[in-house]
């Protein structure tokens, strides 16, 4: 026999096709990230043609910012980029070739919003002429994750020195579990330059997050230009370390084109020092210089013009407020506060309320929805506004309390989905359940999702990516997968998890060993499907 003949029998071994349906522990064995809700798929492969197209007839998304084309080409790099294509599937059978994704989006929006449709299916047959795989979606978000998925099929084999499809005939039907899935990244302990939060971004998508909570000032440094007040970037640590207010808008319409939205806070009144760097009357003394001042009407001016500026570039429903770890004791021993104290009947405490629903207020007249760290709610959690979310991240037991009384929550509980804690192991963040101790339908539902929360008294752009993952890929697949499709014993998904890790390395993510603490070095010469 030939050379050539030789070569067709190895190409039909790659695509003939045995379908199943997916159980239980067959899922256990497929290497997506996180799980969908319904996998089907057969044991076929195909080839990924080099001319592999996009086509969109029959969608009602007219694409006019490239949201879809982008995201497509996107995904077809990362599939590609991990090794130079030798394979020309010009001169392979068609029949064996996949020639594109045919993508169907209902909805001509493009708009982008807390509980925007993320759902998709997405099929790749094993036969048809010409072959094509298929994405529905809703809106566009969800064919985003569509072909995120997608790109978790495709892989580069060493034999064909091409890209296969494998296990064809696929079939996913899938959704998020949480509409709220997001990941807090801090530029005030640590400047983090716009390439950085970029790349943050693009690794998201592959875990399919979609909240980046953009921590953008606290005690340390106020980096980021506010056009209305220009000299608070003055407590930024250097005119290097900046971010101007077009950068800002850069970073949401980066985020915005893969799906995810930006969640901007500002911490008051406490976390707030660097603010009275530009303005000083901001600190109630030289001695005093947090938290704001509570009895100056220009803290609560300044506040407003903040909100007023970032409503015209961070246009998701929700501002964060802060809130959290408010000392008040300066308040009650400088002279001029104490006074306004007495003056208005408050203690320090009273004061803190105050001037949390103060701020509320001023978040609400720009058409936010506010979330505040759990002090509020722990302290006066009747008086907040109806509107607001409770940021959980003290401990346990606190969501069940938040959402018997009837607000919504985010949980973040410190101990399971601190990232900084590098003694927080993938295991506690695949566990951490959201909906712990709360059965009641209604109240469920007021539990929006959560958040992994990279504080970055130790992170800068030299680690913070392996600070991140793959234990934020473990929170990821909690937040994402149906309840009765996670593993009750996280071991049993130790292997996929670690492919998944792999992944995020061929990708360009510094993703750091499943084995050890958080961000920690490989231990060993070895696999990376081993560490």
């Amino acid at each position: 026999m030939g050379r050539e003949g030789l070569e067709t029998i190895f190409l039909w071994c790659l695509v003939c096709v045995v379908v199943i349906s997916a159980n239980a522990a067959d899922i256990n064995h497929l290497n997506i990230w996180p799980m969908p809700k319904s996998v089907s798929y057969g044991y076929g492969n195909l080839h990924l043609s080099n001319e592999f197209e996009l086509r969109t007839d029959g969608s009602k998304f007219a694409d006019a910012s490239g949201i879809l084309k982008e995201a497509f080409l996107r995904s077809i790099n990362v599939v590609r980029s991990t090794h130079v294509i030798e394979l020309n599937t010009s001169k392979i059978d068609p029949s064996l070739v996949l020639k594109g994704i045919h993508v169907v989006v209902f909805s001509p929006s493009d708009e982008l919003q807390h509980g925007t449709d993320e759902s998709y299916k997405l099929h790749v047959p094993a036969q048809g002429s010409p072959l094509y795989a298929h994405i529905e979606a809703q809106t566009v978000y969800g064919a985003l994750h569509g072909l995120e998925t997608f790109s978790q099929v495709c892989h580069y084999n060493i034999s064909s020195r091409g890209i296969l499809v494998h296990q064809v005939p696929w079939t996913v039907v899938d959704q998020p579990r949480f509409s709220y899935r997001g990941l807090l990244i801090d530029t005030s302990r640590h400047y983090q330059p716009v390439p950085v939060i970029k790349k943050v971004i693009d690794s998201m998508t592959y875990a399919k997050l979609n909240v980046l909570h953009w921590h953008i000032v606290d005690t340390q440094s106020f980096p980021l230009e506010i056009p209305s007040y220009p000299k608070l970037w003055d407590g930024a640590y250097s005119i290097s370390e900046r971010y101007t207010f077009a950068d800002a808008e850069e970073i949401v319409s980066y985020a915005k084109k893969r799906g995810i939205n930006v969640l901007a806070e500002i911490d008051v009144p406490g976390h707030a020092e660097s603010w009275g760097v530009g303005y000083p009357a901001l600190w109630p003394s030289a001695d005093c210089k947090q938290p704001l001042d509570v009895s100056n009407e220009f803290t609560f001016k300044l506040i407003d013009g903040i909100l007023s500026d970032f409503s015209k570039i961070f246009k998701y429903k929700f501002v964060h407020l802060g809130g959290d770890e408010v000392n008040t004791s300066c308040w009650e021993t400088t002279p001029h506060v104490q006074k306004w104290l007495h003056k208005n009947g408050l203690n320090g405490s009273e004061a803190y309320q105050y001037f949390v629903l103060r701020a509320q207020k001023i978040a609400l007249s720009h058409g936010y929805d506010i979330i505040n760290w759990e002090e509020t709610f722990n302290n006066f959690g009747s008086k907040l506004s109806r509107k607001t979310v409770v940021h959980n991240w003290l401990g346990g037991g606190v969501a069940q309390e938040v959402v018997k009384a009837g607000l919504r929550c985010i949980v973040s509980n410190q101990d399971k989905w601190y990232l900084d804690h590098l003694d927080a192991l993938w295991q506690g963040f695949y566990s951490n359940e959201p909906l712990t101790n709360i059965t009641d339908p209604k109240q469920q539902a007021l539990v929006l999702g959560g958040e992994v929360c990279a504080w970055a008294e130790h992170i800068d752009e030299s680690d913070i990516e392996q600070t991140i993952w793959p234990r934020a890929a473990a929170a990821a697949e909690r937040l994402w997968t149906p309840y009765d499709k996670l593993a009750k014993d996280p071991e049993k998904i130790k292997s996929r998890l670690s492919y998944f890790r792999c992944l995020l390395n061929q990708r360009g993510v510094a993703a750091a060993p499943l084995d050890g603490f958080g961000r920690e070095a490989p231990q060993d010469p070895g696999s990376c499907y081993l560490q």
